[in-house]
């Protein structure tokens, strides 16, 4: 009784010593250091957690986001930069660019002396992001700073895996699926509807 005593007091003792996330402040108006994954050096290995897998898994592919984002609230301050990084992953997955130039010249003058050339050039780049599933995306780095005028800075990085390796691969695919078949049902019954019309046309005649 007194071993079983002395256990259940070291397991209370081990589960009260949780670990404590010490948030980093920064130190002026500048950002000085950064996360290194967040600058695009980022470990596959690590990130996708490729270490994980056997060699026969060794096709496991990851498409990755980052964001960061400023906010009084903790909790607001990580949801901006999480969505940042789905941006970003929905941009790398569907982003499509467009480039719109625009260019006007005129002479301008009456004489050869006095004639002048007017230029107007415009140019505008677009980056379209249309409707993009980002489902069963993964934390795989986040990081909190306390600016200097006390506002929290959220540095989060997102992963998504592809294929099979996606924790909600099996649940697209029934997904996808179940709307194909609602989709097929629903031009059978369409067209039963029309055969019925066309034949009670034909009675009436």
């Amino acid at each position: 009784m007194k071993n079983f005593i002395m256990i259940m007091s070291i397991l209370a003792l081990g589960t009260g010593c949780s670990s404590v996330y010490k948030i980093k402040g920064e130190s002026g108006n500048v950002v000085n250091t950064t996360p290194g994954w967040f600058m695009a050096d980022i470990n596959d290995t690590k990130a996708c957690d490729l270490k994980l897998l056997s060699k026969k898994d060794d096709n496991k592919k990851c498409v990755y986001g980052v964001g960061t984002a400023v906010s009084p609230s903790l909790d607001l301050a990580i949801e901006k930069a999480k969505m940042k990084a789905k941006a970003e992953i929905a941009d790398n997955i569907m982003g499509e660019m467009n480039k719109e130039s625009k260019q006007y010249a005129k002479e301008i003058g009456s004489s050869v002396a006095t004639k002048q050339v007017a230029n107007d050039f415009e140019s505008v780049i677009l980056n379209k992001i249309d409707s993009t599933v980002v489902r069963g995306y993964e934390t795989f780095a986040q990081d909190v700073t306390l600016t200097k005028n006390g506002n929290y800075r959220a540095w989060v990085g997102l992963r998504l895996p592809l294929g099979e390796f996606n924790k909600l691969y099996e649940y697209n695919a029934e997904e996808s699926l179940n709307a194909f078949n609602l989709n097929e049902r629903s031009k059978e019954a369409y067209s039963n509807l029309r055969k019925k019309d066309e034949d009670e046309n034909r009675n009436i005649q």
